[in-house]
């Protein structure tokens, strides 16, 4: 929250479990916050009249001296306690080879170009900075390659507990992964991360890191047996 808020105040459902686990539209959150582009302040609280509520009050600047105040009350829903494990960050198995993606726009249009030919996409890379997309079918074959990306420091260090320790540099880890999953992913990114990364554990799953200044978004998209 330091990121993010001057002032900030929580009470969660415990003192052992300060927090509170909330479903919502995010479009409704997204319209909400298109009104403080331009705001002197934004407060955010969670409130409970009717029914659950996040509500966004949006100080907007004016010539006077008086405030104008727009307020938004978005529904929400309250996670009982006992879902909670439902919606913790999964644990992803050792990898094989962790790589940096190319850019972001290029990968898109190469998946929006190759979806019209399959359904699944292999998806392969080494610790050598080396990366391909490929996609088989009866009628034809298409890869796509990448190189010179580069791998993150951990994907090779010593202490790394990860399988890829000890790993032959050129040798690939691939995963075939629903080509439809993978570009919503990258239709959905808007922002462009400083740094995107790829984490393969062999013909299992697929781990997407996208890091922004304040935030990182991890997507998992498993393997097609």
């Amino acid at each position: 929250q330091g990121n993010f808020f001057d002032e900030f105040q929580m009470e969660g459902v415990a003192a052992e479990h300060n927090e509170i686990y909330l479903e919502l539209v995010p479009e409704n959150l997204s319209r909400a916050l298109k009104t403080a582009q331009s705001a002197k302040a934004v407060k955010i609280k969670l409130t409970n009249k009717h029914c659950p509520c996040l509500r966004v009050a949006v100080e907007l600047p004016t010539l006077s001296s008086s405030s104008r105040i727009v307020t938004h009350d978005i529904p929400v829903g309250v996670i009982p306690r006992r879902l909670w494990n439902d919606f913790r960050e999964p644990s992803v198995p050792d990898f094989d080879v962790s790589i940096y993606l190319p850019v972001l726009k290029t990968m898109k249009s190469v998946v929006e170009r190759m979806k019209n030919l399959s359904n699944s996409l292999v998806i392969e890379a080494n610790l050598s900075g080396e990366m391909n997309l490929k996609i088989e079918t009866d009628l034809v074959s298409v890869t796509t390659h990448f190189k010179d990306l580069g791998n993150p420091p951990w994907a090779s260090e010593d202490e790394c507990e990860s399988s890829a320790q000890g790993r032959d540099l050129e040798s690939m880890a691939e995963a075939r992964i629903d080509i439809k999953k993978l570009q919503q992913l990258l239709a959905g990114q808007q922002v462009n991360p400083t740094k995107a990364l790829c984490n393969i554990v062999n013909k299992r799953i697929v781990h997407f890191i996208l890091l922004h200044e304040d935030v990182s978004l991890q997507y998992f998209i498993p393997a097609l047996a």
